[in-house]
């Protein structure tokens, strides 16, 4: 197949091959709505019989004679009133089975589409931190949320109406080669004219749709960023200048859905042109028919009326080109996303992590970074289990990344990560996790109540084991002085709690998890000298008889520790307690602690 060819049907292919595994559950209810369509794909061909005869016996009673009138019964009312009847019945019947098969596939769309967006939002909560920490959000909120929904739309309002047509006009074909071949040739080749004029149009539309959903993925990266940063976009001024790089990237998407809107526009007039071409044909050549007596007025009227049906699905083609050209390129954006590798997993016959104290082990690890440069090259290091390690180095050393280490949110391309023994990579994800709390610098909290922020840390726990892991992180008292108490929604991230405040609530979270290995990422940086000081008591209750590791640059978390590490270039240069490195003049853990500047400190640290 040529890249010209792929170019064009690869976005649609690979829409349905991913929304093909969730359809399995719904097999029944699709059959159902299928056989209801088969119902109204039947009642729209015989909807104009009744009207043939009485058409037909009207003329014999007007005195039409021929061959092609043989055999009709002149008009009666009892005949008028049966057909009229039978049309009914007809209509109801096709209004009926209508509803039923809209329903149907409507159901399976809204369920499909639940189904799919679960999945999409599992397998990315399964993605690397790498992944996340590059990947805009904003466009990934759009994939996850409007993507999805456009595929579940276009389902009912085209897929649906396309589908009922184009078995109508397979049907009808054969109905009209049955009543006049000649006629019937009129169709076909209007329904040739039309594809071979699509062609060429699916694809610049689909191309549109796909710059259209590209840009609106950008707007809401760029509305995501700056209104999760509106506090230094309002103290700096910068509302004008970010409002100016939003409307332009406005009306780049605007232009592009413009763009798409009339190339589909131009399709679907292009073929009301030829259903119009094919429906003066078949007037004329009918017309002639009837005159010549090949045709009785009746098989004239019922063949304009199935043209008038058999045309419809040419015209919905073109209505919803354009429709399905946006899904397929909504569908190309969460197949991309289904397409991100999970490099952290379980391996088969994993099993839990039994934690026995909490001695952390690395033997030869060697991890790249995002650009395959080497960032741990053989490093190894044995933590016992109750001592607390400060890590420190300078920026980019890799300090967080050897934290995500031990908490599996990376695993080492070669060596070893272990806990009391345990190779990680031989459990399973979730144990891992389980055993190990930590503590970041930009405090995570959502936009729930301050109880269920700390029941997070372990979600079978009581209110009454929520409140006495808070009393523990000193947090209890302000907590009860906000308007409902454990019961009070927080904002976005907890913004409306102060940063030791929100820094408290995450202690409390993790001393309800009680595990028995404590991360802590620059847990006190940024705060004031009171905030730092309640911070700091609460994290000595948190890492107290507990394996820590600590990421700073505080001279008091320093203090506090049983081990000092330097880490540069991805390599441990330093080892040792904080008095024996501090007692060498020339160690580079000295200078640092003399140095004295806290600017030059927060230049140094790293994450």
């Amino acid at each position: 197949m040529s890249r010209k060819k792929r170019d064009l049907r690869g976005p649609l292919r690979r829409t349905l091959t991913i929304i093909r595994p969730y359809l399995g559950p719904h097999r029944l209810l699709m059959i159902g709505g299928v056989a209801a369509l088969l119902v109204e794909v039947a009642m729209r061909v015989l909807e104009p019989w009744p009207l043939k005869v009485a058409i037909d016996s009207l003329a014999v009673s007007l005195g039409a004679t021929g061959e092609a009138t043989v055999g009709i019964p002149p008009a009666s009312m009892n005949l008028i009133i049966a057909c009229g009847a039978v049309l009914l019945g007809f209509i109801t019947l096709r209004a009926v089975s209508s509803f039923l098969s809209t329903v149907a596939f409507a159901l399976v769309g809204s369920r499909v589409a639940t189904d799919l967006r679960s999945a999409l939002y599992a397998h990315l909560q399964s993605l690397s931190i790498r992944y996340h920490s590059t990947a805009p959000a904003g466009d990934t909120v759009q994939r996850l949320v409007g993507d999805i929904g456009r595929l579940q739309e276009v389902a009912v309002t085209a897929g649906l109406p396309l589908l009922a047509n184009v078995l109508t006009l397979v049907v009808l074909s054969g109905v009209m080669f049955w009543l006049d071949p000649l006629l019937a040739c009129i169709v076909i080749l209007a329904a040739l004219a039309y594809f071979l004029l699509s062609r060429r149009s699916a694809k610049k539309i689909t191309a549109a749709a796909r710059t259209t959903r590209k840009g609106e993925g950008a707007l809401a990266e760029t509305a995501n960023e700056t209104l999760g940063a509106i506090r230094v976009v309002q103290a700096y001024g910068l509302e004008e200048k970010l409002r100016g790089s939003f409307a332009k990237g406005n009306a780049k998407a605007l232009r592009e859905g413009v763009k798409a809107r009339r190339l589909a526009a131009a399709l679907e007039r292009r073929t009301d042109v030829i259903v119009g071409f094919a429906t003066a044909i078949v007037l004329v050549l009918g017309g002639w028919r009837v005159i010549s007596q090949d045709m009785t007025p009746g098989d004239l009227v019922v063949f304009t009326a199935y043209l008038k049906i058999a045309m419809r699905p040419l015209k919905d083609l073109a209505k919803y080109t354009g429709r399905i050209a946006r899904a397929a390129a909504s569908g190309e954006r969460v197949a991309d996303l289904l397409d991100q590798p999970i490099t952290v997993r379980d391996k088969d016959g994993a099993e839990p992590l039994t934690v026995n104290g909490g001695r952390i082990t690395l033997e030869n690890v060697f991890l790249a970074d995002g650009h395959g440069r080497p960032l741990f090259s053989d490093l190894s290091l044995t933590i016992p289990a109750g001592q607390k390690v400060c890590l420190l180095g300078p920026s980019g050393a890799g300090k967080s990344t050897l934290a995500g280490l031990i908490t599996r949110t990376v695993d080492p391309a070669y060596g070893a990560v272990k806990i009391d023994g345990s190779a990680l990579t031989d459990v399973t994800v979730a144990s891992v996790r389980e055993n190990v709390s930590i503590l970041l610098q930009d405090t995570i909290l959502f936009a729930t109540t301050v109880r269920e922020n700390i029941r997070y840390g372990r979600l079978d726990a009581t209110d009454e084991e929520v409140e006495q892991a808070a009393r523990e992180a000193l947090a209890h008292d302000f907590i009860m002085a906000l308007p409902q108490g454990y019961d009070t929604v927080l904002g976005g991230r907890g913004n409306t709690l102060s940063g030791g405040q929100r820094q408290r609530v995450s202690i409390a979270r993790a001393l309800l998890r009680d595990a028995p290995i404590v991360i802590l990422d620059e847990a006190t940086t940024g705060l004031d000298p009171e905030s730092r000081s309640a911070v700091a008591r609460s994290v000595d209750r948190l890492t107290q008889g507990r394996t820590t590791l600590a990421i700073t640059h505080d001279p008091q978390t320093v203090a506090g520790a049983d081990r000092l590490l330097w880490i540069e270039d991805g390599r441990i240069v330093e080892d040792g307690a904080p008095e024996e490195l501090a007692g060498r003049s020339e160690s580079r853990i000295a200078r640092w602690l003399r140095s004295g500047s806290d600017v030059e400190r927060e230049e140094r640290a790293g994450v």
